[in-house]
């Protein structure tokens, strides 16, 4: 079984400059759990077992909560029971669409 995890963790209240060290905080966190993930512009995507990817979200509003009094935090699971992996293989499936003719699906 595999959970996509999208997620994007960040504080409201450390005004109006970059929000990037708090970013590379929760991130820190994700890279040190040893699950597969993605790093987007907007979220981060993280694939494991569905019990793994929430205990990681709570872990990095722990990370965050130490020095901030209030954190935006949204999630979306896409939680499908097969095979893992599917972090990669979702784009893969796409790119090899775009390189078939077109009208060819």
């Amino acid at each position: 079984m595999s959970a996509i995890m999208q997620l994007t963790i960040f504080p409201l209240n450390k005004g109006k400059g970059s929000l990037a060290p708090y970013v590379a905080r929760a991130l820190r966190v994700i890279r040190e759990s040893g699950l597969p993930y993605v790093l987007g512009p907007m979220s981060t995507s993280i694939e494991g077992e569905w019990d793994a990817v929430m205990a990681l979200a709570t872990r990095c509003q722990q990370a965050l909560a130490l020095d901030c009094d209030r954190i935006h935090v949204t999630m979306q699971v896409d939680w499908r029971d097969g095979p893992s992996g599917r972090l990669t293989q979702k784009v893969r499936a796409v790119e090899e669409r775009l390189r078939t003719p077109k009208g060819k699906c």
